[in-house]
């Protein structure tokens, strides 16, 4: 079973350059087009929240330090 994640995006940094949403190997994100930051930009946020392993490739091509990635532990499995 693959390890799950979840990111946190700051909307005081995202610019909504969809770095992020572009590289994501699971399809996991998006720009949330119903909202909009402090600053004008409609921020990256979770599309399907299940599907993220955390990767953590969205934090490192995010070129305004604005994702943070979190794993959840995993739990072992008794025989």
């Amino acid at each position: 079973m693959p390890a799950k994640g979840y990111i946190e995006v700051n909307e005081l940094y995202c610019k909504a350059c969809e770095l992020c949403v572009a590289d994501c190997p699971h399809d996991v994100l998006a720009l949330d087009m119903t909202r909009l930051t402090p600053k004008g930009y409609h921020p990256a946020y979770m599309v399907d929240p299940g599907a993220c392993t955390g990767c953590q490739i969205c934090a490192v091509v995010c070129p305004d330090a604005a994702i943070t990635v979190y794993r959840y532990a995993r739990q072992k499995v008794e025989a």
